[in-house]
Parts: structure tokens; C-alpha cells; sequence
């Protein structure tokens, strides 16, 4: 009869045998009153770095992505990209009724997508006026930022604007709380009541970001002008066709132009402001937020979109679960403290206190207290998950099997010492 020949010690199938074959001998082996706090602890740690890690990436701020065009006007903003203006002294002075205009030639990156165009900062001004891209629509928005009382943040709506393929012109000019918005020339939008005037275009100017939070718009820039008047809609359509046209606008003595980019320099870190008086802008070398925003308030974050709900339960609580659990199963386990539900909660607080504290430092995170809210709301849920009638019995089966199994195996292995 043939004998079967037993496969050689390198052979991958016979050290899959053996190794299947010698793991329950491990397990009911190994001292699991030690073995088992130990891999908890392990597995809390490798939960810990990848929250640190999901929460500070990428660690650093990051190069400022904003690039000249080659053989043409414009810059192009990548997904971390900024230029800023200095502070204007001047418009501290301008009449908080007085008229102004804003004139913006750009494309986008992406039709869908989110992020502010230009933003309007002063300390000492109760709005700060801004244009953000919210997918197909551009936002006009006046945020009362700095007031005691604060009143609601007002948008205009201009739909669709970003939907058409090629660049967009558009035009925005406001006089005693009337506001017209133009688009390649044409009519599109009249407001009355919105809050603008030619004060909400003066102070520090942040483009393709926001000044207080990651806001970073991605896209091509073609020019930018301020004027501390309202334009007519006969001189709107002519700087559109001469913007179009010659790359900037053709802009007589009489108007009152204080701010004209038209971003024809080609390289260096300078955008020359065309007006003699105006404020140059600069390109920093790396991504940055003019006035980072520390622990912002929670009713400042909300908005009422499915993406931020999302963030809120997928991220922040759902993500801060298995800590929870784990946290709430290693402090048991261990026996080192007397309240491990209590002391994992406000474990996961300080976690989530640490990250927030660290993320005011990072240009690419928002620091905020709705994720320190959530995310503490996300361990109770891992410690109650932990304690729930549904897992402890099973759990305790288990634990107590093992370290039963381990304790006869130790007793065996004594008498056949001692015989």
C-alpha cells in the first residue's frame, strides 16, 4: 500500500494545518487576564492614532496652490489656494449707506461644488460681505460678524450663474438698500433691503477663502474691481465688453474705482492694484486663514444641509463609538478604576478637547465645539453599547470561559510536574 507522504516543512498547505491546529491551543493557553487587557489597550491605542490622524491630517499647512496662467490673464486656485490684501484704513471712513459696485470675471473649477470667492474682513465693521459658490449658485452674503445681538446672516441668490460653461461676468451694485446683480451684462437679480454698502468693501480682503474658517474655492480668476459708487447699467455693460475684451476695464476719471485687479503679471507673489492709492495684494507661500476661528461656537456651525448632518453623525459621533466601547471594555477589564463608564466619557471629551485645540492651528481644519459636543455624545453611545443587557451576558460567557480554560490547563500542567 502506498503511504502517504507527509508535505515538507515549507510547504505553505502543511504550515496552514499546523498553524490552524495550534491556534485553540493558544488561545485557551494564553493568561487572559493579562493577554486580554493587553489587546484592548492595543486595539484602543490603534483607534486613538487613527481619530488623531482623521482629525490633524495632513499635520502641516500645506503649500499655498494658486498659479499663474501661462500665455494669458488670470491665476488658478487648487484645492488649498489664497490671496490676501491688507487692511484698508480708509474704509473705516466711507458712510455705512454709501453706494458701491463689485465686478468678479472667473470660472470655476467644478459646477458642484462649495467655497467663497471673495471675503470682506474688518474688525471694526458690524458685516463682512462675501461671495461664495454653493454648486450652481453664487451666494451674495452679508454676515452681521462682531455684533452683541447677532442678527441672521442675509444671501441673495444668483441661480444657475455657475451651471454655463466659460467664464462668468458678474456684476453687483447697491444704492440705499437697493442692490442689483448683472451677469455677462444682463439683469438677473434686484433686491431691496440687503444690507450693502460701500464700508462692506473695504478692510482685509481674503480671495478663493474665507477669513475666519477653511472655506477654499478651486478655479480660475480673470479679474476683480471695487468702486465706491453704483454703476449704471450702461457703464456695467461696457466694462463687461472691455474687461472681455482688453483683459481689464475702461474706467473714465469720474468713476470712483478704489480696488482693479486684472491679474496680467504673469509670476511673482504680487497682484498690483491697478488704481495709484488702491492696496496691492500678495500670494503667501503657504495656505493659510487670515483670522482662525478658536473653539467656534456651535450655533455658528449649523446649517441646515444634508452634508453637515452627515459630518455630524457619520464622523463625529458614529466615528467616536468603537473608543467608546473599547475605552469602556479596557477600564473594566483592567479593574483600575471604579467608574470606567464615567472616566471613558470624559476621556473621550479630552480626546476630542485635544484635537479641536490643535485643529486652530491647522489652515485645513475648523476648530469648533459642535464636533466636541458630538463626539462626546458618540463615546457615551460606545460606552452604552458596551453596558447594553445585549453584550455583557455573551461577553462575560466568553471571558469567563477563557480565563476558566487557562486557570485548567495551568492546574494540569502542575500535577503532571509534580507526578
Amino acid at each position: 500500500m502506498d503511504r502517504a507522504i507527509p508535505k515538507k516543512k515549507g510547504d505553505g498547505s502543511f504550515s496552514r494545518t499546523r498553524l490552524t491546529s495550534e491556534i485553540p491551543g493558544w488561545i485557551f493557553q494564553a493568561d487572559w487576564k493579562v493577554a486580554g487587557p493587553r489587546l484592548l489597550g492595543a486595539a484602543l491605542g490603534v483607534v486613538i492614532v487613527g481619530m488623531l490622524a482623521a482629525g490633524l491630517w495632513p499635520f502641516h499647512s500645506p503649500r499655498n496652490q494658486v498659479t499663474w496662467l501661462a500665455g494669458g490673464h488670470g491665476v488658478r486656485f487648487g484645492l488649498h489656494g489664497t490671496i490676501l490684501g491688507s487692511f484698508e484704513p480708509q474704509g473705516s471712513n466711507v458712510s455705512t449707506d454709501a453706494p458701491c459696485s463689485l465686478e468678479i470675471w472667473f470660472q470655476p473649477a467644478r459646477p458642484w461644488s462649495l467655497g467663497a470667492l471673495i471675503h470682506f474682513y474688518s474688525p471694526y465693521n458690524g458685516r463682512q460681505f462675501s461671495l461664495h459658490q454653493v454648486n450652481g449658485r453664487l451666494a451674495v452674503e452679508s454676515d452681521p460678524y462682531g455684533r452683541r445681538y447677532r442678527a441672521p446672516t442675509v444671501t441673495l441668490f444668483i441661480e444657475d450663474v455657475l451651471l454655463r460653461p466659460g467664464l462668468s461676468f458678474v456684476t453687483i451694485t447697491s444704492a440705499g438698500g437697493h442692490t442689483l446683480a448683472y451677469v455677462d451684462g444682463r439683469l438677473v437679480l434686484t433686491a431691496d433691503g440687503f444690507p450693502l454698502s460701500g464700508q462692506d468693501l473695504h478692510g482685509e480682503l481674503v480671495i478663493a477663502n474665507s477669513a475666519r474658517i477653511e472655506s477654499s474655492w478651486s478655479g480660475l480668476l480673470r479679474g476683480l474691481a471695487v468702486y465706491d459708487e453704483c454703476l449704471s447699467p450702461t457703464q456695467v455693460v461696457h466694462h463687461y465688453a472691455t474687461w472681455t475684451k482688453q483683459g481689464r476695464p475702461d474706467i473714465s476719471k469720474k468713476e470712483r474705482a478704489t480696488k482693479v485687479y486684472s491679474f496680467d503679471e504673469g509670476s511673482g507673489s504680487v497682484v498690483h492694484n491697478r488704481v495709484h492709492s488702491g492696496i496691492d495684494l500678495y500670494i503667501p507661500e503657504r495656505f493659510v486663514v487670515l483670522h482662525q476661528v478658536f473653539l467656534r461656537p456651535f450655533w455658528e456651525e449649523y446649517e441646515p444641509t444634508w452634508g453637515y448632518w452627515r459630518d455630524v453623525v457619520l464622523f463625529n459621533i458614529v466615528g467616536f463609538i468603537p473608543f467608546g466601547f473599547l475605552c469602556c471594555a479596557y477600564l473594566s477589564l483592567a479593574e483600575r478604576v471604579k467608574r470606567p463608564g464615567l472616566v471613558t466619557v470624559l476621556l473621550g471629551f479630552t480626546v476630542s478637547l485635544t484635537i479641536e485645540c490643535l485643529q486652530a492651528w491647522l489652515p485645513t481644519r475648523d476648530s469648533g465645539t459642535t464636533d466636541l459636543i458630538t463626539n462626546t455624545l458618540g463615546a457615551s453611545l460606545g460606552v452604552w453599547f458596551y453596558l447594553w443587557d445585549i453584550w455583557r451576558p455573551p461577553c462575560t460567557r466568553i471571558w469567563t470561559h477563557l480565563v476558566e480554560s487557562n486557570a485548567a490547563g495551568l492546574s494540569k500542567e502542575a500535577r503532571r510536574s509534580r507526578s
